[in-house]
């Protein structure tokens, strides 16, 4: 029994005067491991030295294009139940705490700014909320996004991050596909630009949609793209995918893109863009 009991005392040193480093001091990036300062990857627009994007928020990608000030539009739409769905968790139980944790109330966030005093209307997807997944709030504000550049004579962007179709929601949610494309063909014929960026990841209903209609199609640099994901698609054809399948290099090399922009020459990309459409 003396194997299980201390012979010794200090045998374990205390912990007391051990610093402990606090969290979000440090950023390790997923893809090269390197650890820098959260301060220093802050001030890179949160992109690592080997090229790695972070995701980032609706809010930051609008402080990155918009020359400060900014007017969101329908801010206050929020997603119902019409289903009633209820699997392991009600849906308006989730709605409700991803509503608490981001702060958001749903899935896409609507803005109009300038950019180097050119007017744009911006809709950015938001990841954290629920996947960034299509329900019927973000075609809607993508819909009334369209109506407001209409109206305006304004050009509109879509910043696309999603899992695709919100299941919970389920026709309602397959519905946007054909709502978004309808609206935007209104946009065409009204001769108003339309640009689409595509970050990681671009997936399912998203992709199939209003993401890959674009006057122009751009991406972040090794941003996931595709409608099913690899996964799935190996699974199908029961082959060996290609390297770097579905990511926005391979998608520009197969003509899906116009070109990949990095986050830090976004703003001046898109100024340019606009500028060019105008002329």
């Amino acid at each position: 029994m003396k194997w299980f009991n201390r012979l010794k005392k200090g045998i374990t040193t205390e912990t007391k005067e051990k610093k402990e480093i606090k969290e979000g001091l440090w950023f390790k990036c997923p893809s090269c491991k390197k650890v820098i300062p959260i301060n220093d990857h802050v001030k890179n627009l949160k992109v690592c030295d080997c090229g790695y994007h972070q995701k980032i928020s609706s809010k930051e990608y609008f402080d990155i294009i918009f020359d400060g000030k900014y007017t969101e539009l329908s801010p206050n739409l929020k997603s119902s139940d019409p289903l009633t769905f209820s699997d392991t968790k009600k849906y308006t139980d989730r709605l409700k705490t991803s509503q608490e944790k981001t702060k958001l109330n749903d899935a896409i966030t609507v803005a109009h700014g300038k950019v180097n005093k050119q007017d744009l209307v911006i809709a950015s997807m938001n990841f954290e909320f629920i996947g960034g997944s299509m329900g019927s709030v973000v075609g809607e504000k993508i819909s009334r996004a369209i109506d407001y550049c209409l109206e305006n004579n304004i050009p509109l962007m879509i910043i696309s991050k999603s899992g695709g179709a919100r299941m919970m929601e389920a026709a309602y949610s397959l519905m946007q596909m054909a709502k978004t494309s309808a609206k935007l063909t209104l946009l065409a014929e009204a001769k108003i630009p339309y640009i689409s960026f595509l970050t990681d990841p671009t997936t399912g209903g998203v992709t199939a949609s209003y993401a890959m209609l674009g006057d122009i199609n751009i991406a972040e640099p090794g941003a996931l793209i595709g409608f099913a994901g690899p996964r799935v698609v190996k699974e199908t054809i029961g082959k060996d995918l290609p390297e770097g399948f579905q990511t926005s290099e391979f998608v520009l090399e197969h003509g899906f893109l116009d070109y990949i922009v990095e986050r830090k020459n976004l703003k001046e990309t898109i100024a340019l863009q606009l500028k060019m459409f105008k002329n």
